[in-house]
């Protein structure tokens, strides 16, 4: 299950991305929406809040205009919310 402190690591990490000026501004609206999906209280599930949120990472991992060091970024947020 997903825990406080984890998954507060794991919003911080997505405000780094999100305020990165160097990353393409499609990619940040998207982290914003990834981290709006995490922290919507109203959502169903926690399960769910995942899956959306897996989802909108695994497109933006694909996007060939993004810096590698954020990928690699992506890629740790990714290996976080899969491992709960």
């Amino acid at each position: 299950m997903l825990k406080l402190t984890d998954f507060e690591e794991i919003l911080e990490g997505l405000a780094l991305i999100e305020q990165d000026t160097a990353v393409p501004k499609n990619v940040r609206l998207k982290v914003k929406n990834t981290m709006l999906i995490l922290s919507n209280n109203e959502e169903a599930g926690v399960d769910l809040k995942i899956d959306k949120s897996l989802q909108e990472l695994g497109d933006v991992a694909e996007d060939p205009n993004l810096p590698q060091h954020t990928r690699m970024q992506i890629w740790s947020v990714v290996s976080r919310l899969e491992s709960q």
